[in-house]
């Protein structure tokens, strides 16, 4: 592996990329209800709200933090996430909300 090769590995993961993980993660969890991983996959969008679109129950939540954690380890703590957010903030929360929060985690894990 070469250096330029080393440092591309090293860099934080795009928004993009962030949101093609959450959308596997919550293509699992929406599975649950019925849709499989294409219909999931297509309704998950950076504007997409947990709770309104995607249906979501905090049960839900529960097991993408899980998820969360399981890839990207303690870097990203959904639960202190939502701890400062007032509940209409959490009710309306966006999957692209996330993904930039997973993203400035990440990046600033990175310059540690």
């Amino acid at each position: 592996m070469t250096i330029s090769e080393q440092t591309v590995d090293l860099q934080p993961p795009t928004e993009q990329e962030v949101l093609t993980e959450i959308t596997a993660m919550l293509a699992t969890v929406l599975e649950e209800y019925g849709l499989d991983d294409a219909e999931a996959a297509a309704e998950v969008t950076m504007e997409s709200r947990f709770t309104e679109d995607l249906e979501l129950e905090s049960i839900d939540l529960v097991t993408l933090a899980g998820q969360l954690r399981e890839r990207w380890g303690d870097r990203i703590n959904f639960a202190e996430f939502i701890a400062g957010m007032e509940l209409d903030e959490i009710i309306g929360l966006t999957v692209g909300r996330l993904v930039r929060h997973v993203v400035d985690r990440l990046q600033t894990a990175g310059r540690s």
